[in-house]
């Protein structure tokens, strides 16, 4: 293949939590917390691990989500973790997030991660508004979302919180209050999402049962402009459309991803790419810890037109777009080629900006952002 890179960042799926959220379609299974199995569980990771072909690559990032990763054991993790480090031979400057809940975490927690070698937490705060917490179907209470972030704010070396913004009845107003409050605990990055309908959720048979509605497309747009105002004035860089940060405090996994970096995925459920070929593990976690190697159930090669749409579809995300050298390394094509004539046609709408480098979405036009990629492909 060629122009793979040996740059690879790991993602360690977690598929328990103790509550399955309405809207959540990933592969994730409620569980007791007495229940979970913390070491036989890493011990698939590493038996895993052991048959991955990453032996002469770089570790960029690790990232442990789900479900909830923070209700692991943080030694079993760590052990992960370290497993990790040795299959890749990593130095110590990596980025390593946990995924949280505001349940799941606490000063506590937070310090036994750090010392298992975390050092970026990722909390699931949603909202500040105990109303649409419970339309959420979260177990936290606003209080209780707040006392994470302060408690785990000076322990962690970064943290990231997510909120959403679309749901019924919320305003622009509503919204910029509660990023007001998540950003007075201190936290360094902030990932705003759109609530939207999966179908195969609670929130999906709502739907399409005619009982669950979505804010207006006018409200959508209201809020999403305003937190990037809120988010600006905090001394924020809108650096991906759902994604806010300090300058330097940008996600690097997330930006592997967006940048179409190989990576590697572990555990039940995990999705990864290497050298062109993407896998999908089994998301049954019984299956998964009873099979003595990877437990795949889905594979396909991506040819070299498939991984020029993904870096479009992916890069055109972020405010630093799609390198064309980057593309042209990784695939040997141009990324501009047979897209002529829609790339001139967005650049004179406005849509595009196109230079020998690279090409962007401008922010004023991240809201179409959805119409401009299909038009690409």
């Amino acid at each position: 293949m060629m122009g793979q890179g040996l740059d690879t960042s790991a993602y360690v799926h977690f598929p328990w939590c103790l509550k399955k959220c309405p809207y959540c379609d990933f592969a994730s299974a409620a569980i007791r917390r007495g229940e979970v199995p913390h070491e036989d569980y890493t011990d698939a990771i590493v038996r895993e691990l052991e048959g991955r072909p990453v032996a002469g690559r770089r570790l960029e990032s690790v990232f442990f989500g789900g479900g909830t990763p923070s209700l692991w054991d943080p030694k079993a993790l760590g052990r992960a973790l370290a497993a990790l480090r040795g299959a890749f031979d990593a130095g110590g400057d990596l980025e390593i997030t946990v995924e949280c809940n505001p349940t799941s975490i606490d000063a506590e927690k937070a310090a036994a991660l750090r010392e298992a070698g975390v050092n970026r937490l990722s909390i699931g705060v949603q909202s500040v508004n105990d109303g649409r917490l419970r339309f959420l179907g979260r177990l936290h209470d606003a209080a209780g979302a707040l006392r994470a972030l302060e408690a785990v704010v000076p322990v962690m070396e970064r943290v990231s919180a997510d909120l959403m913004f679309g749901m019924p009845g919320q305003t622009a107003d509503d919204f910029e209050a509660e990023i007001d409050a998540v950003l007075a605990t201190g936290v360094e990055h902030v990932s705003a999402y759109a609530l939207t309908i999966e179908p195969d959720t609670q929130f999906g048979a709502l739907h399409r049962k005619g009982r669950l509605t979505l804010a207006p497309e006018g409200d959508f747009a209201d809020t999403f402009e305003r937190a990037r105002e809120v988010f600006r004035a905090a001394g924020m860089i809108h650096y991906e459309v759902s994604n806010h940060a300090l300058p330097g405090r940008t996600s690097q996994h997330n930006q592997h991803y967006w940048r179409g970096g190989d990576y590697l995925g572990l555990g039940a459920g995990a999705v990864g790419t290497l050298n062109g070929r993407r896998y999908k593990n089994d998301p049954r976690p019984e299956r998964y810890l009873a099979a003595p190697a990877a437990a795949e159930v889905f594979e396909e090669t991506l040819e070299p037109d498939d991984r020029v749409r993904e870096a479009l579809m992916l890069g055109l995300r972020t405010d630093e777009g799609v390198r064309f050298d980057t593309v042209q390394a990784r695939t040997g094509l141009d990324a501009r080629a047979g897209r002529e004539r829609a790339i001139a046609r967005r650049v004179a709408s406005g849509d595009l900006v196109v230079d020998d480098e690279r090409m962007r979405i401008p922010h004023e036009r991240w809201l179409h952002l959805d119409g401009i990629v299909a038009d690409l492909f």
